[in-house]
């Protein structure tokens, strides 16, 4: 098997910038992949085939300027498997049909001090992503991850700040903005075939019902726990709380515990809030007044449910999400002169005039039909050393609308707030204010 060389020794340097201009045909991007549960080895490594709309998300093994080089993961077994998978598919490229050159590491900081890996890919529990990402920036790697970005305004303005200062290629991971449906809402919306944008609806999945507290469990042998746990508090372990042992095909657990992650607002926020903003043309802004109401589980499932917040935007758009115990995934543009509508996953686009969906797009009109995926767009970007789609920039300023409205439930539930987005502050409210941030609870990541 032919030795895999970094992009950095082939043209470029380990920033991804570019020496020559024209990156050497035999150039890939050595890629390691953090985190390898359920997104990480599904989408973002395999990709998935979308039958409803006849095509596939590409992930990293679907994209020959990339190579994976590197797993990472706190379990053993998902650690193994994300390798087995790997050199599966590689192994389908040689003329002996083996391949072995997939490193292992339990711990990341291993992966980003390595001289051989040109970028990372994030794929980790949400609390995790932020003191990642910067550190994957100080390391001089490009990095995509996975949204939610972070667990509070002020957690996500210090990652924007990394990238910045480090001079990263970086990309917020989510393939909304690649599903044709999705950006041809967009599309249609920007280009002003349904007149003037009023108003935004979209409706969330509903949760399972919330667990009760969970006794105390051993560690399974395959988990390193209290690497798991890092920035955040010591707690006793047990299943509920982290993820099913052995089985990738369930929702982690932690997505509805607190600590760890911020529910559906959050989880399917990442989505709909990043195209809503996109289409309103908002996607380095924010509303600037919001107001909500929720539920809040006095359980180890802890994150809101069955909610309604409500956004509005200096332009005058209102923007409301909404989520109960029998929605389904939906986001709704309303126009001066029509609606175009986008229900489910991955999507079937309908709107009030049929004629509209096959609209083309005019000289000088935005054109979505020919977006890249996310995790080409990553590579490429990283190749050509050029912005991506999505930049961190964006994805913050995405998740910063589910974190202010979920502050907006727990401090004045059904109040009006006003939203400063060029400070990122509550106008007038200290109680909303002290919950902008999230400090990290242990002391040795304090100062990420």
């Amino acid at each position: 098997v032919p030795a895999i060389v970094p992009a950095s020794v082939l043209g470029r340097a380990a920033k991804g910038k570019s020496r020559s201009g024209v990156p050497a045909p035999s150039d890939r991007v050595t890629v390691g992949l953090i985190g390898t549960g359920r997104q990480g080895s599904g989408n973002n490594l395999q990709g998935a085939d979308l039958k409803a709309l006849g095509t596939r998300i590409l992930g990293l093994l679907d994209v020959p300027e990339a190579q994976v080089v590197a797993a990472c993961d706190v379990d053993s077994w998902r650690l193994n498997r994300a390798k087995t998978i790997v050199e599966a598919r590689y192994a389908q490229n040689t003329a002996a049909g083996r391949y072995r050159g997939c490193a292992t590491h339990a711990d990341f900081r291993e992966v980003l001090a390595r001289r051989d890996i040109d970028a990372v890919m994030i794929s980790t529990p949400d609390f995790w992503h932020v003191p990642m990402g910067i550190l994957a920036a100080k390391a001089g790697k490009p990095f995509s991850c996975e949204k939610p970005l972070s667990m509070s305004v002020h957690q996500g303005r210090r990652l924007v700040e990394a990238v910045k200062k480090y001079g990263v290629v970086n990309r917020t991971d989510s393939e909304f903005r690649s599903l044709r449906p999705q950006n041809q809402a967009v599309e249609l919306v920007r280009n002003g075939r349904i007149g003037q944008l009023r108003r935004v609806d979209v409706t969330f999945p509903s949760d399972p019902a919330p667990v009760p507290p969970q006794a105390d469990m051993p560690v399974p042998k395959e988990l390193a726990y209290d690497l798991w746990l890092g920035p955040s508090a010591w707690v006793p372990y047990t299943e509920m709380r982290v993820h099913t042992p052995f089985d990738l095909t369930k929702r982690p657990h932690w997505m509805r515990v607190d600590t760890y992650a911020q529910g559906m607002i959050a989880n399917w926020g990442a989505h709909y809030f990043d195209v809503a903003q996109w289409a309103n043309n908002a996607e380095y802004g924010g509303p600037v007044e919001v107001q909500g109401r929720g539920e809040f589980p006095k359980s180890l499932w802890n994150t809101m449910v069955n909610f309604e917040v409500t956004y509005r935007y200096a332009n005058g758009v209102e923007l409301t999400c909404r989520q109960t115990p029998t929605s389904t995934p939906n986001i709704r543009y309303v126009g001066s002169e029509g609606w175009v509508n986008v229900e489910g996953y991955p999507g079937v686009i309908t709107a009030s005039n049929p004629a509209l969906l096959d609209s083309k797009p005019g000289a000088g009109e935005l054109d979505l039909s020919k977006t890249l995926w996310d995790k080409t767009d990553f590579i490429e970007a990283v190749r050509t050393n050029r912005p991506t789609l999505e930049p961190i920039e964006v994805g913050h300023r995405t998740i910063s609308i589910s974190q202010i409205g979920l502050i907006a439930c727990q401090v004045s539930p059904g109040e009006k707030l006003t939203w400063d987005p060029a400070r990122e502050l509550f106008v007038g409210n200290n109680a909303a204010n002290a919950l902008l941030a999230a400090p990290l609870a242990r002391t040795e990541w304090a100062g990420v």
